[in-house]
């Protein structure tokens, strides 16, 4: 059978991850896999070491966890042709939601990365970001969010409660006293989009923030990014607009723009406003800006 590498977020979920993993781990094991057991005490060094037992030989990597255990295993495998496996037991699950996959059921996870392991994985696209001019790239699978967005991410992030996008809206509450739209020039592969804005998301799946739809029509093996960009709301006007996010009902709005891309570039510009904040992806933090992404299609096997 298969020999397969299992991190585990034992934070993720308020702390379900630790229960789900193991009981990834006995279902595994009595199918007749080998198991080994690649989590440590931060991600960080969880990563490290899956990337030792990737080099030696594995047949998968599974991770368990919200969004940003995947961030993890898509760094490791991504551009490898290594598959990975996702058991979604965070409060998020953007990606596994956007993947089809189970949510907060371990069995039916399981179940469906072995039908990956006997069919054949599934080829996504997977996203390079990093600084311009720097050979050095973080992979994404999911969203990179460089705007009012990210600034609710970071926030969010701090908090322990509630969950999922319920969770984004409290932090919303908390971000919106001191908000003023950011400088933008954002360069696509047809165009350059260069104001005042609000909002700029780069998107490669539809949700973010546990069940924010913000690019309904983001597909995952198309070979483009959904680039969301927003001008500049009012606080009022980003409490207006926020609730329609859930059902992608912003997308209509005559300040929402979307543009595909293969690539590009994001820059503060800040004659037009003030420094955008410090960018996301997958929920994770990327850098300031600026910075560039590129799409690389079916750099991705997942276990589904």
């Amino acid at each position: 059978m298969s020999h397969l590498g299992l991190v585990v977020n034992p934070t993720a979920g308020k702390g379900r991850g630790t229960t789900a993993g193991r009981r990834v781990h006995e279902l595994l094991r009595a199918r007749g896999h080998r198991v080994e057991d690649l989590s440590g005490p931060t991600l960080e060094q969880a990563t490290d070491r899956a990337r030792a037992a990737a080099l030696e030989g594995l047949d998968g990597l599974v991770v368990v966890g919200g969004d940003g255990v995947v961030h993890l295993g898509v760094n490791v495998v991504a551009g490898t042709g290594l598959p990975l496996g996702i058991v979604a037991a965070g409060t998020g699950n953007d990606i596994a939601r956007s993947l089809g996959l189970p949510r907060g059921d371990v069995d039916a996870a399981v179940a469906a990365l072995e039908h990956g392991l006997g069919e054949g994985p599934r080829r996504v696209d997977a996203v390079r970001v990093g600084e311009p001019g720097r050979a050095a790239r973080e992979w994404f699978a999911g969203v990179l969010s460089c705007g009012f967005d990210a600034a609710i991410n970071a926030r969010a992030n701090e908090m322990s409660w509630p969950k999922g996008s319920a969770r984004y809206v409290r932090a919303l509450a908390s971000e919106l006293a001191g908000f003023r739209p950011y400088g933008y020039r954002v360069t696509l592969d047809e165009g350059v989009w260069e104001e005042p804005g609000t909002l700029v998301a780069a998107a490669n799946v539809p949700w973010i923030g546990g069940g924010l739809k913000i690019a309904p029509d983001a597909a995952v093996d198309d070979g483009l990014l959904d680039v969301v960009l927003a001008g500049p709301f009012t606080r009022g006007g980003v409490v207006r607009i926020f609730p329609g996010i859930y059902r992608g009902r912003h997308i209509g709005h005559p300040a929402v723009e979307v543009r595909r891309s293969r690539s590009l570039l994001i820059e503060p510009l800040e004659s037009e406003g003030p420094h955008p904040p410090v960018a996301f992806a997958d929920g994770e933090r990327i850098g300031p800006l600026p910075l560039h992404a590129q799409v690389d299609p079916g750099a991705l096997s997942v276990l589904c």
